[in-house]
């Protein structure tokens, strides 16, 4: 099961909204076969180990370790729970039964009416652990939120800019942007404030590293986008969520009551669009306002080797790590939220 979890982390950013879903076929304590769901569309896991059997013979006596209770119902593949029972395979143990009400102990059921032998719950925490995201948007129906800024080693993420002096002063490496990137490439959104498009201009996509954009997503009251402003081009479908009436080229914009709710009717959309993760990058407003809501899964803090000595404060979390690690000369923090 350690083997099929490994190889689920792969589909990491190719798969959403689906699960990330690993698996390994054993005979007489050899693997035979593996493989994981490494693109949305694509076959699941346990198709893509069995095709890679080479004598299909030796499954009518093996066992199938899925990290994913296997599918039930048709999708855009077939049921995986009828494949493995056609093939007659003996055995079959799952990490986790699916969250998703489609499947949702259906596909379990379904192997063992067919007198197949089915265990649960074999290392279940190390793989929700990695499928945080996929949890979280059935169980919380909201998407996994990753908080994430840069700040000074003196606790501020930005100078007072003015309009004499409106450049970015950047905080980290070069090596950490490009990692920033990566971690825009894993989630399905890009989330930041109305203040960080007027006064920054970011393009919010992941043009350092190889993959699938971002849904780029602004939250905005009655502030107004310069025309030139990138959110509004064609690298990347963006969403406005604005408390009055507008029109955005290229752009959908969603009205939103400007209430104490205003995260949650986002939260409330974005889910209805199966947008199970969002990273949220800015400016502090916005990141406090998900901390103090307590409307939050993962904080990511890169801390640079500089100081400002005065500015916009860093964001206040307080949390204690669970992850810390030097990159360079940046100190990079991960932090978990349990509420």
């Amino acid at each position: 099961m350690q083997r099929a979890i490994e190889l689920a982390s792969q589909g990491l950013g190719h798969v959403s909204p689906n699960p990330l879903v690993g698996c390994v076929i054993v005979h007489n304590e050899k693997i035979i076969g593996e493989g994981y769901h490494y693109k949305f569309g694509g076959p699941h896991a346990e198709i893509v180990a069995i095709n890679s059997v080479k004598n299909r013979e030796l499954l009518k006596s093996s066992t199938l370790y899925v990290t994913l209770e296997p599918c039930s119902h048709f999708g855009k593949t077939p049921p995986c729970a009828d494949t493995i029972i056609q093939l007659k395979i003996p055995r079959v143990v799952v990490a986790s039964i699916d969250p998703n009400p489609l499947v949702a102990g259906k596909g379990i059921q379904k192997m063992k009416d067919a007198g197949i032998r089915v265990k649960t719950g074999i290392l279940e925490k190390e793989y929700r652990f990695l499928n945080r995201r996929f949890f979280t948007f059935f169980e919380k129906k909201r998407p996994y939120i990753i908080l994430k800024w840069a700040q000074s080693k003196d606790g501020f993420i930005d100078y007072e800019r003015n309009c004499k002096t409106p450049e970015i002063h950047w905080i980290s490496s070069s090596y950490n942007k490009i990692l920033v990137h990566k971690w825009r490439s894993e989630e399905m959104g890009i989330l930041v404030g109305a203040n960080t498009i007027i006064n920054d201009n970011p393009q919010l996509t992941n043009r350092l590293w190889a993959g699938k954009n971002p849904v780029r997503i602004v939250l905005k009251n009655e502030e107004s986008f310069p025309k030139e402003s990138r959110i509004l081009d064609s690298e990347a479908p963006s969403i406005i969520f604005s408390t009055k009436h507008e029109n955005e080229i290229n752009a959908e914009v969603i009205k939103i009551e400007n209430t104490d709710e205003f995260i949650e009717q986002v939260l409330n959309k974005l889910y209805e669009r199966k947008i199970i993760s969002i990273l949220v990058e800015g400016g502090r407003k916005t990141l406090q306002s998900f901390i103090d809501n307590n409307i939050w899964d993962e904080a990511r803090v890169i801390t640079g080797n500089v100081s400002f000595n005065n500015g916009i404060k860093a964001p206040i979390i307080n949390n204690t790590a669970y992850y810390e690690e030097f990159i360079g000369n940046d100190r990079f923090q991960v932090y978990f939220h349990h509420a």
